[in-house]
């Protein structure tokens, strides 16, 4: 770029102190330094808005490349679904064949479990014997408890 070394900026600055005159260039000096900071700060921005740019460019390829993986690993996986599903269709419709032979096609009923509501959880100990023994059966809260056992005023 520019090749400024020690004695040429020894001659600007002997140029500028006639020119400019003793009282004038401490201001003019200040002034050019703001100007050469300001510039310095552009370049730095201009620095930085490039670089993410760059980085902004190399994400959005890595963006695409992982957006490509991942359709073929779901073509994949559709295709593999797809030959599952025949194969599944044709493995029930061999098992239909051979159980048209066999009792179920001669009315016998299929099997089914002897509980009616099995989502119901049923207890291990009868509820009677729970209200006989005294043993609690639902919780009670810290304020009813409390309540429950305070001992009675007399009178």
């Amino acid at each position: 770029m520019l090749d400024i070394g020690v004695t040429k900026l020894a001659i600007i600055g002997g140029i500028a102190l006639v020119v400019i005159g003793p009282e004038r260039l401490p201001s003019v000096a200040r002034t050019i330094g703001t100007m050469l900071g300001r510039a310095q700060r552009y370049v730095a921005d201009v620095k930085a808005e490039v670089s993410r740019s760059m980085e902004l460019d190399e994400l959005k390829k890595m963006k695409d490349t992982v957006e490509a993986a991942a359709r073929d690993v779901e073509h994949t996986v559709q295709t593999s679904a797809d030959d599952f599903e025949k194969s599944w269709s044709q493995t029930t419709e061999a098992l239909d064949h051979s159980n048209s032979n066999s009792i179920y096609a001669a009315g016998v009923p299929e099997y089914k479990h002897p509980k009616k509501n099995w989502r119901l959880k049923a207890g291990a100990t009868p509820q009677w014997y729970k209200a006989r023994s005294g043993t609690r059966t639902k919780a009670l809260s810290g304020a009813a408890r409390v309540a429950r056992f305070r001992p009675q005023k007399i009178g």
